[in-house]
């Protein structure tokens, strides 16, 4: 029987992974991308002796890394090296509270204790209903598609929907933590996890208090090389499985045949497949790769509301601050107004939540000696035509006053590089549309439900992976479309 031929469209972390895993399953696979570089929003870049990771900075849940080096028969140290945090975030709030959440569990109740007043207790309390949440809903709504028959079968989804009003999807991620904590820093402190995945906590549901758990049950982690290790890890891996890495090549078109897939076509050739997996943005998969089919849209799906986007200055620091760690939250005074303005307004607030990851803590040599690498982000709404302009340099300064006024010194004259990325130039490198980082928002009870399949349901060997469709975005969700697709094929 002849080799069936796989053709994956864009080399994310999603693309890469589904690459892994076809070709364990012995199809022959290649990967295009449009950009010259693999991993997508999980790349890398370097500016006058300062390296900085341009996308995701958080790794947590590293057994989904792992499980593709086991899947392929080789042992992950040989590729991959992390390293547990004991502090996952320093938080700074405005009022002058400062938190270090530690990674062990009795460390942070006693720290928050200490800080808040709030009682050790109600931080166990919450952890054990976090804990339920992903008991409740990891193997059928992570890990399985939510879109094919065989998974509502199952003897573990059943025992899921019957405990479904344990998942607190009815309340907002806000009503649920005030319920929790009497302390607003503490409220504040657990709403920032909606922005795990670009959602709005006064309006996301509680469900996705599991997020809590990924981070503090499984812990966080640093890649020995930084977030591009693991990305570079990865194509190693696939390459040595015998993928093949097409860059600066854009697909033009998915080619159908009576809605059955039959390949594609790079600069007017074109090449056959027996499948197709888009690793693009579904909204772009549609409207551009199979333009020519406007029936066959999903036209629901890709009016959803999108997640929230995001504006990162990279910054080369002559200067080193002991208060600082990996991971650093700089709070809003005020977080209902600044998610009124993403939301409501599609606007900047004039104090935003400021998050600043510094790879140099961990890793000395992404900046020179008594230096830093700053990586200073803000969440901020989707493109959809504001001035960027000029809320980028308005947001600038009133991020530098922030910092400024936390840390005690100016820090302006202490910025010697800058690289900015904004919604608009996350769109044009990612093809994410709007510049929104997670696809679609989790701001609705049923948002998992309507997330785009893993699979076609009227094109025949059309399959989606990646942070657009489900199970969603971030790392883990991503290798876990991967897995669904493998599993769907």
């Amino acid at each position: 029987m002849p080799q069936q031929k796989a053709l994956i469209i864009g080399a994310g972390i999603a693309g890469i992974a589904t690459a892994i895993r076809l070709a364990v399953k012995e199809y022959a696979v290649d990967v295009f991308e449009a950009n010259h570089y693999p991993g997508g929003k999980l790349s890398e870049f370097e500016q006058e002796g300062y390296r900085f990771d341009s996308g995701p900075s958080l790794f947590t849940m590293p057994q989904y890394v792992d499980e593709l080096f086991k899947l392929a028969g080789k042992n992950p140290k040989d590729y991959f090296k992390y390293q547990k945090l004991n502090t996952v975030c320093h938080y700074f709030f405005d009022d002058g509270t400062r938190i270090n959440a530690y990674a062990d569990p009795e460390k942070l109740a006693n720290e928050v204790n200490k800080q808040t007043g709030e009682p050790e207790a109600s931080l166990k309390k919450y952890a054990q209903n976090s804990d339920r949440i992903y008991d409740i809903t990891n193997h059928v709504f992570l890990e399985q598609s939510l879109h094919r028959l065989k998974t509502y079968l199952s003897i573990d989804t059943v025992k899921s929907i019957l405990r479904f009003f344990q998942i607190d999807a009815f309340r907002s991620m806000n009503r649920a933590n005030q319920s929790f904590f009497k302390d607003k820093r503490l409220v504040q402190f657990f709403n920032r996890y909606a922005t795990y995945n670009g959602s709005n906590p006064y309006q996301a549901p509680a469900t996705l208090n599991v997020i809590p758990h990924l981070e503090q049950y499984f812990g966080a982690y640093f890649p020995v090389g930084g977030m591009y290790s693991i990305t570079l890890s990865l194509v190693k891996l696939a390459e040595d499985l015998g993928v093949r890495f097409n860059y600066n090549t854009v697909v033009e078109e998915i080619v159908l045949e009576k809605q059955k897939v039959a390949g594609i076509k790079i600069a007017g050739d074109f090449i056959t497949a027996d499948l197709v997996i888009s690793n693009m943005d579904v909204w772009f998969t549609y409207r551009k790769l199979l333009s020519k089919h406007p029936k066959l849209f999903p036209e629901k799906i890709l009016n959803q509301e999108r997640s929230s986007s995001a504006l990162i200055f990279y910054w080369g620091i002559q200067k080193q601050f002991a208060q600082l760690d990996l991971h650093n939250i700089f709070f809003s005074a005020d977080y209902e107004a600044e998610f009124n303005a993403i939301w409501k307004q599609q606007t900047i607030y004039h104090d935003p939540t400021v998050y600043l990851n510094i790879s140099s803590k961990c890793k000395a040599n992404d900046a020179p000696p008594g230096c830093e690498n700053w990586f200073v982000m803000i969440n901020v709404p989707a493109n959809v035509g504001q001035d960027w302009d000029r809320l980028i340099a308005a947001a600038r300064q009133d991020i530098i006053k922030k910092l400024s006024r936390q840390l005690g010194e100016d820090i302006s004259p202490l910025i010697v590089n800058e690289s900015i990325l904004d919604p608009r130039s996350i769109e044009s490198r990612t093809s994410s549309y709007q510049g929104s980082l997670y696809g679609t928002s989790s701001n609705s009870q049923f948002a998992a439900f309507l997330r785009h399949a893993n699979r076609s349901a009227k094109i025949k060997n059309l399959y989606f992976c990646g942070g657009s469709v489900h199970p969603g975005g971030g790392i883990p969700l991503a290798l876990l479309s991967a897995k669904i697709v493998s599993d769907w094929v």
